[in-house]
């Protein structure tokens, strides 16, 4: 019997670990718009969460580059300085860091016109609540010209009755590691 059960935990990991590299998915940037003047990149990445392992997908016409850039260029839409640059149509870029990817189009004018995409990218295991930015109060009007920023705000992720951050709760791994747990301990309760 205890043999039995040692291959079905086994059969459950090794089918975890195989399913494991299928969690990472391919966004493709803009969907069937593609990589385009035109497109409003901020309004397609509104309802996405993007984590390490996932890949953006650039597909576009000759004309078009995709240029990794700081935030100041992709701010000022200002091109010659890029990271990265690809210009071959189809241009796939895996999210190895978590924090801010910004890339825009290197062809003078089209970032102007709406080629350009920032993503915030989470570590994959850790979910964090974005903090709002300082608020700045207008001048005052009775000549004192003095300008109150007020600090930004964070708001805290939070924990489950378990004490297990909600991240860890929804991790994949968590999940695999809950199922291989229930199937050992309905075996060896069997």
């Amino acid at each position: 019997m205890a043999g039995m059960g040692a291959r079905i935990v086994g059969i459950v990991l090794v089918f975890g670990m195989v399913m494991m590299p299928s969690l990472a998915k391919d966004y493709t940037v803009g969907d069937s718009s593609g990589w385009a003047t035109g497109v409003d990149y901020t309004t397609w990445t509104s309802d996405k969460t993007f984590a390490v392992g996932d890949n953006l997908v650039f597909n576009y016409g000759s004309g078009h580059t995709v240029d990794e850039v700081s935030g100041t260029d992709y701010k000022s839409c200002t091109t010659g300085n890029s990271i990265t640059s690809d210009s071959s149509g189809a241009t796939t870029i895996p999210l190895k860091t978590a924090g801010t990817h910004n890339f825009i189009c290197g062809i003078v004018g089209h970032c102007g016109m709406g080629m350009k995409l920032s993503v915030t990218v989470g570590s994959g295991s850790t979910t964090t609540t974005p903090a709002a930015k300082g608020a700045t109060t207008p001048p005052s009007t009775d000549g004192s010209n003095t300008t109150e920023t007020t600090p930004a705000v964070t708001t805290p992720t939070t924990t489950s009755s378990t004490g297990l951050g909600t991240s860890l709760s929804s991790s994949p791994i968590m999940a695999l590691m809950t199922i291989a747990g229930v199937v050992l301990s309905v075996l060896v309760l069997s």
